[in-house]
């Protein structure tokens, strides 16, 4: 019986997480609902009077972000925004949950960096063309997962990889620390990632919010010898 190398199914998770969130991410995509003066107007009909009046009353951002959406739904057809407006219903057709979990996939792929887009779609393509019963095999590989290690495939090949080593330091992450920790671990190294580990492991949970703070503190270039000095502690 041919045995699977600790790379090649190392691989075959990674195709099945960069396929769930590739896939995941193209359903957001395709099903997001209408923008909202497109779901007024209506398949083929004309916008609705007053528009730019209602576009004077909001913020700059969001102004230009509606009229972003206003001036697109325009230039479609009348069987495009039929289409659209189709899509719009299966998408409110879904459970709350579920579009719930959707919109955070096209957020977490949105986030990603191109190289990592790109890394994703590639796993994508060599699963699609994977046989049928090995694709079964690994979405159940994958579902089998559990619940924590699956979400922690959102954060992208690189740190979906290493996401079992660095749970403890993610876990609970106040909202506004989440950010600029992700960028920072995004651009250790596997090794740095490794000695992190280890660090989160000696450090009793109560104390892990002083030692993410700090790390995010630490410029780049001193990162490494942050962390011998803290494992030589």
């Amino acid at each position: 019986m041919r045995r699977c190398s600790p790379s090649s199914a190392r691989r075959g998770v990674l195709t099945v997480a960069g396929l769930g969130l590739l896939l995941a991410s193209a359903a957001v995509a395709a099903a997001l609902p209408a923008p909202p003066v497109a779901q007024v107007a209506g398949a083929g009909a004309a916008l609705p009077e007053g528009v730019d009046t209602l576009l004077e009353t909001l913020p700059p951002a969001q102004r230009a972000v509606l009229r972003q959406r206003v001036e697109r739904w325009q230039s479609w057809t009348p069987e495009a925004r039929a289409a659209f407006a189709e899509r719009a219903a299966s998408w409110d057709a879904l459970p709350p949950l579920e579009r719930g979990r959707r919109r955070e996939a096209w957020q977490a792929w949105r986030a990603l960096p191109p190289m990592q887009r790109e890394q994703v779609g590639g796993m994508s393509r060599e699963f699609a063309a994977r046989p049928v019963d090995e694709r079964e095999a690994l979405r159940a590989r994958f579902q089998a997962l559990d619940t924590s290690v699956q979400r922690g495939w959102l954060l992208g090949p690189v740190l979906g990889a290493d996401y079992w080593r660095l749970h403890g330091l993610l876990a609970q992450v106040p909202g506004d620390q989440r950010a600029p920790l992700l960028e920072v671990l995004a651009a250790m190294t596997a090794a740095q990632r490794a000695q992190l580990y280890v660090l989160v492991q000696r450090t009793p949970p109560q104390d892990r919010d002083a030692l993410r703070r700090e790390l995010v503190a630490t410029p780049a270039g001193r990162r490494q010898q942050w962390l011998w000095e803290q494992l030589d502690r």
